[in-house]
């Protein structure tokens, strides 16, 4: 059954929600849908409070520990952690309360899947203990996995033969449809419809989502084995969606 994963998006220590494609080394770029006065550990809390798991908090870029780790003291082992994870520093989020963490940009090098660094990382934290963000954009014939904030495209594409190669070394997959990303324009049904099809362990969609149809679509679209999470839309970062009802929803 389809789950609701809350986030905690983070740049500059702040809590904020930004347009996917837009983030980048120059700030100039930028264009943020919303940013809110309240700290990293008021959402951590509110989601404890409302019993939800498995969300995640994403560093985007740096200065944004400090407030990561907060919200990993608020709700210890609920929430799992990405931006910059490395072997190094991977097992002092985990030991700070991260549930998991999330990778992408470590283990691709000039491109390509860099084996040596996922095995690394896997056998600092282990495979239970680590989620791989397989965050991608389309171009040409498929959708191809990016990195350093989802401005490098990889040659690895997201399909049946990657999802099944990778899922031997995670517990789980995070995969936002970046070319919609914060834009509350409606989900990538196709990238949705891949993962489904595809995936042989759980998967978290991000992306466009802007209403509780768009959520019902996920829900049947993914077979009831593909969770959500919405970021823009939600009235507790400036949307329109109230977070009660998604809350509500019966298959949340």
């Amino acid at each position: 059954m389809s789950k609701f994963r809350p986030c905690i998006d983070l740049h500059n220590g702040k809590v904020k929600q930004i347009v996917g494609g837009t983030l980048s080394d120059a700030d100039s770029t930028l264009h943020t849908n919303f940013e809110s006065e309240l700290g990293a550990a008021y959402y951590a809390n509110l989601y404890k409070q409302d019993g939800l798991t498995g969300g995640h908090v994403i560093m985007l870029g740096g200065g944004n520990e400090a407030a990561a780790l907060s919200a990993l003291q608020a709700y210890p082992k609920g929430l799992q952690l990405g931006g910059g994870i490395t072997p190094e520093n991977a097992g002092k989020y985990l030991q700070a309360g991260a549930d998991k963490v999330i990778a992408t940009s470590y283990v691709f090098r000039n491109g390509e899947l860099d084996l040596t660094a996922l095995e690394k990382l896997v056998s600092e934290v282990g495979k239970a203990n680590l989620v791989l963000d397989l965050s991608c954009r389309w171009r040409n014939d498929a959708y191809y996995i990016v990195t350093d904030r989802w401005q490098k495209f990889t040659r690895l594409a997201v399909n049946s033969a990657t999802l099944h190669n990778l899922a031997e070394y995670c517990a789980e997959f995070l995969i936002h449809a970046v070319d919609v990303e914060g834009k509350q324009a409606g989900i990538d049904e196709k990238l949705l419809h891949l993962m489904a099809e595809n995936t042989p362990i759980p998967a978290t969609y991000a992306g466009g989502i802007r209403s509780l149809a768009d959520v019902e679509k996920i829900a049947a679209a993914g077979q009831g084995k593909i969770d959500y999470t919405i970021g823009s839309a939600l009235d507790i970062f400036g949307g329109s969606l109230p977070y009660k009802n998604v809350l509500n929803l019966k298959f949340r």
